[in-house]
């Protein structure tokens, strides 16, 4: 039975749900998969995780036999590593912190080698690649196996360090969008454009059923904004406080929703207060997924203002579900919002044109009861329904996950297997270029 190591930061996560769903798929290929993570999952008071859900292998407590083992494999196997060390101690541009942490996480990848030494371990794959793909790249220089790993978005384009050496010995690459391959191939010219593959993510469309209908609106009726994601600065919720701000100014009497947790509430409650629009603006919280449903049925637009991403799972889910989305035209966001056939973007960083695109769309979903004016609204009603009808169709084509899973699994257990030598450069169903 083929045994791979599966790898992640922080394995269940919430945020995450692709790390299992890939687990889960492979799995049921019949690979034996060690799930794996850095930081142990923190659960609330009598929540147990599923079975499939316990990572095997769990580095936030390491036991002193472990790390005494883990030092003698370094002094046995300190040739398959020495290379590593140099380039950590005397060579790049990191700082002097970047350093230390490097050197710590490469004592981490020896005891996670020691962890899978006995397990008859086959490959490693990581996600995402942040400090856990020098962990495991370091643990398959010391097991003599095959690496590969999975970049999203902030991984590569905020937070690369050392990314030029784990993606130089790296067996397989694979991102999430078109956008990624290209800036890795353009930012690291030394790595072979065949070892970088496009995976693309998707959601269940099957599950969610028919897109909600859309309701008749009046010219008074309330404009409902929703966001869904991590209150984290990278998301820049505040740039969708602001917007609210100016709507409310310009007399329209919006609703924003914005579901999420994360570590810039505070800065956001202070925010709305500043800006004035407690009764405008939401912050939800933690949403349960059995509640999301709700949420997206009364939105009229759902909003993303994120600086970077990579192409972003909530706005899959709200296309699937046939709504209206503006995002800002970042890395492989523009693969899946069709601008004016998919859904709208606006050009980020800038609140006059996010606003702006806001008003538009809210002026074609406005209704009237003036004869004169029937004709538009018909033409910007059809437009409007085309529109969701083309989003459903886009994710049901191309980010459908459960079609997604099947090819990345046919890709991955092809390309890890001993018997298999190489795939051809035209196998592209999941390269998908």
């Amino acid at each position: 039975m083929l045994t791979v190591a599966s790898l992640a930061n922080q394995f269940p996560s919430p945020v995450e749900p692709y790390v299992g769903e890939e687990i889960d798929e492979l799995r049921r290929r019949g690979l034996r998969v060690i799930a794996g993570t850095v930081w142990k999952t923190k659960t609330r008071e009598k929540e147990v995780l599923a079975p499939e859900r316990t990572p095997e292998v769990v580095l936030q407590s390491l036991r002193a036999e472990v790390q005494m083992r883990a030092a003698w494999l370094c002094v046995r196997r300190w040739r398959r590593i020495s290379s590593l060390i140099l380039r950590v101690v005397l060579q790049g541009s990191e700082s002097p912190l970047q350093r230390l942490k490097t050197l710590l996480h490469t004592w981490m990848g020896a005891c996670y080698a020691v962890l899978l030494e006995e397990r008859g371990v086959d490959h490693i794959h990581v996600h995402h690649g942040y400090f856990g793909s020098w962990i495991a790249m370091v643990a398959a220089r010391l097991l003599d196996l095959g690496f590969t790993m999975t970049l999203y978005g902030s991984d590569l384009l905020l937070d690369a360090t050392y990314l030029d050496v784990k993606l130089r010995n790296c067996d397989l690459c694979l991102t999430v969008s078109e956008y990624n391959r290209r800036y890795i191939l353009e930012h690291y010219p030394d790595v072979e454009p065949e070892k970088v593959r496009v995976s693309r993510m998707g959601v269940e469309v099957s599950a969610l059923g028919q897109p909600f209908s859309r309701a008749g609106r009046r010219h008074d009726a309330s404009f409902k904004l929703l966001a869904v994601g991590r209150l984290h600065v990278v998301k820049d919720h505040a740039f969708l406080v602001r917007a609210c701000a100016q709507l409310c100014s310009r007399g329209v009497d919006v609703e924003c929703s914005i579901a999420g947790k994360g570590p810039e509430r505070q800065h956001l409650e202070s925010l709305i207060r500043r800006c004035g629009v407690e009764e405008r603006v939401t912050l939800l919280g933690y949403v349960p997924d059995e509640q999301t449903d709700s949420l997206y049925e009364r939105a009229d637009v759902v909003v993303l203002t994120s600086r970077s991403e990579g192409i972003p799972l909530v706005l899959m889910e709200a296309m699937a579900r046939g709504k209206i989305v503006l995002a800002p035209a970042i890395t492989g966001i523009p693969e899946l919002v069709i601008a004016g056939k998919t859904g709208f973007l606006y050009t980020p960083g800038s609140l006059d044109d996010f606003v702006a695109r806001l008003l538009f769309i809210r002026g074609l979903m406005a209704g009237t009861d003036c004869p004169d004016l029937r004709p538009y609204i018909l033409s910007s009603a059809r437009q409007l329904d085309w529109i969701r009808h083309a989003a459903r169709a886009q994710v049901r084509q191309n980010f459908n996950r459960s079609k997604n899973l099947e090819s990345f699994c046919d890709f991955f257990i092809q390309r890890i297997a001993p018997q298999t030598e190489g795939v051809s450069d035209e196998d592209s169903v999941l390269q998908q270029i």
